[in-house]
């Protein structure tokens, strides 16, 4: 069984998509500690000749909360306001009038916590691109909480039974062979090759959100570059 663990993003870019596609079990991260400043609550488009934030604000907590305790600033001027800025970019985009309808329903989801909607968000672009990957939340698995790093990740492969675990290939300056080797378990790094799907500029060029692959392109081109990726050691 391949699973693959990450924090659940914000209308995460096609490589995170990527990674959902080539694992037999996908696990939000969900009880990690919320990190300011990174994709869990914002991401990158494209307006106007460059790439601009669109974030979700969240509301004040105590820094060290993990993110299933964290929650969303939700009211429907900030939802309004964030549809707005995506419509904006992307109302001349060849896919628009298909797909803001789907970002729409997201949006208007009204679930505040950031782990319970960033999943949402997740399962349902997965569904919409035909992604049979199962989704599983860390925090609702039996693990031994007090573990960390990759002393957790082993835990929770071993929880689901896994024979291999991948992981986006920045995480190589984290992990090493030799801990999951021992641990019965293949080790391997995905690095998305994006360019070679033949997505129009700026998606291939920039790590923009999945938003962005979805309004410039058809659903068949974007699903073929669900593929285009390469499992390295």
């Amino acid at each position: 069984m391949i699973v693959s663990i990450m924090q659940p993003y914000f209308f995460p870019y096609i490589g995170y998509f990527q990674l959902v596609t080539a694992s037999d079990v996908f696990v939000f991260h969900d009880d990690v500690q919320y990190v300011k400043g990174g994709w869990i609550n914002r991401n990158r488009i494209f307006k106007d000749g460059k790439a601009v934030w669109i974030t979700y604000p969240v509301m004040n907590a105590p820094h060290n909360l993990p993110i299933n305790k964290r929650f969303y600033v939700d009211d429907p001027v900030t939802r309004l306001r964030l549809l707005r800025r995506i419509e904006a970019a992307y109302r001349s985009a060849q896919q628009f009038p298909k797909v803001f309808p789907l970002v729409r329903e997201i949006i208007s989801f009204g679930e505040p916590s950031v782990a319970l909607f960033n999943s949402y968000l997740i399962r349902r672009i997965a569904t919409h691109l035909g992604i049979p990957t199962i989704f599983l939340s860390s925090s609702e698995l039996l693990k031994n909480n007090s573990l960390r790093g990759v002393d957790r990740v082993i835990e929770i492969c071993h929880r689901l039974g896994a024979t291999r675990y991948i992981n986006p290939i920045g995480g190589r300056k984290l992990y090493r062979h030799e801990c999951f080797f021992r641990e019965g378990i293949e080790l391997a790094f995905l690095k998305p090759d994006v360019l070679n799907a033949e997505l129009s500029p700026p998606t291939r060029l920039s790590p923009l959100s999945i938003i962005d692959s979805l309004v410039r392109e058809d659903h068949q081109k974007v699903n073929d570059a669900l593929k285009h990726y390469r499992l390295e050691s």
